[in-house]
């Protein structure tokens, strides 16, 4: 007998571009099993008209009247990452679930806080972090775990964007208080993310950064070399000055080297799978690239989501496995400030930069609250 779902009641907080883009169109792409109930904007006439565009039932402009009213399973937090800690907290504490728009919070100190409002079995929260979720990416993740291809050994994570000094003039951007950090936190995480979700975990971070070209207070380049305990090194590079734009990644094995070469989003033909020379006219089949093709996408995510939530499990990307990219982030920026090699083990209360990613104390509530030691 199969069994009948009542579709999962989502809300969305934010009703702007990233809800327009890819949040919606992501709730329609779930067959039937997700229902967008209400929607939630400060700017009482966006959220109106964000409703009419989408044909949802509510428009709200406080959060609070929304969790009350609509009674959502779901919330998906769109908002700036400056307002994304105080919005999670509220809706774990009405016993709601949330999947919260990337960078997941400002600080590893702020992502530690709000997992003490999440209970065994629910509510969760976890983040967007969609390129984890392509049916390539799901391929090599399961070939470094059985260890099919040999054991990684050299990897490049580069992410090469480019955004001009308009895309700057958004005030909450370029700046520690609001957006935590520069492109390594805002662009490049997400490649940093599937990078570390396919290497599990990293054991040292050597970092430099600069800014070089925009009239920003954060970075706008950086560079890091990274170890993970598996053995293998990685080159990483981040930057917001690339005119011909790219994320790529590369993996190389003792069997082969698998690379992904893209933009924002990808399918099975981005991926290349290279045999190694001992093994001539192998495919990329023969070295196990994926029949289906899934791209990386929202709703790819969605779906995963929505499946942990119905049997009370935790969704991938977060807990300890959303929480690695940040605390890589931390270590990435104590490093490129300090000059010195950070691990894992010096990201704990008494380190500067474990409550932000500038390593200075910040004037946000989302770093400045009673839970904080050390600052």
């Amino acid at each position: 007998m199969t069994q009948h779902h009542h579709p999962t009641r989502v809300a969305i907080v934010g009703a702007g571009n990233i809800a327009e883009s890819s949040h919606m169109p992501a709730i329609q792409a779930q067959n039937g099993q997700a229902t967008a109930v209400a929607v939630v904007d400060v700017d009482h006439r966006r959220a109106g008209d964000f409703a009419a565009r989408w044909d949802i039932p509510a428009a709200y402009v406080e959060l609070e009247q929304m969790l009350r009213v609509s009674r959502p399973d779901l919330v998906i937090v769109c908002t700036p990452p400056v307002a994304h800690r105080e919005a999670i907290i509220t809706c774990l504490d009405a016993g709601v679930s949330v999947w919260c728009e990337k960078p997941p919070t400002l600080s590893v100190a702020a992502y530690d806080a709000i997992s003490a409002h999440e209970r065994e079995g629910g509510p969760y929260v976890s983040y967007v972090f969609q390129h984890r979720f392509g049916s390539s990416a799901r391929a090599l993740r399961e070939h470094i775990r059985t260890g099919t291809l040999g054991a990684p050994l050299v990897g490049i994570c580069h992410t090469l964007w480019y955004r001009d000094a308009q895309y700057f003039a958004v005030p909450w951007r370029g700046k520690w208080d609001t957006e935590g950090g520069g492109p390594s936190m805002g662009h490049g995480i997400h490649q940093m993310d599937l990078m570390l979700s396919l290497m599990g975990e990293w054991t040292e971070v050597r970092a430099d950064m600069g800014t070089l070209a925009r009239d920003v207070e954060t970075e706008d380049v950086s560079m890091a070399v990274v170890r993970f305990a598996n053995g293998a090194m990685v080159s990483m590079v981040n930057s917001v000055l690339s005119p011909r734009e790219t994320s790529y990644l590369r993996f190389d094995f003792p069997e082969a080297t698998v690379e992904l070469s893209h933009l924002y989003g990808y399918d099975n033909s981005h991926w290349t799978w290279t045999p190694a020379p001992h093994l001539p006219g192998a495919t990329a089949a023969d070295l196990g690239a994926p029949l289906d093709d899934e791209p990386s996408s929202h709703a790819a995510q969605l779906r995963a989501l929505l499946q942990a939530l119905r049997t009370g499990r935790r969704p991938e990307a977060g807990g300890p496995d959303g929480r690695r990219v940040l605390a890589f982030l931390a270590a990435l920026y104590e490093s490129a400030a300090t000059g010195r090699p950070v691990t894992p083990d010096m990201l704990t209360p008494g380190n500067p930069f474990y409550h932000s990613m500038s390593g200075r104390p910040t004037n946000t509530r989302d770093n400045a609250d009673k839970e904080q030691i050390g600052v």
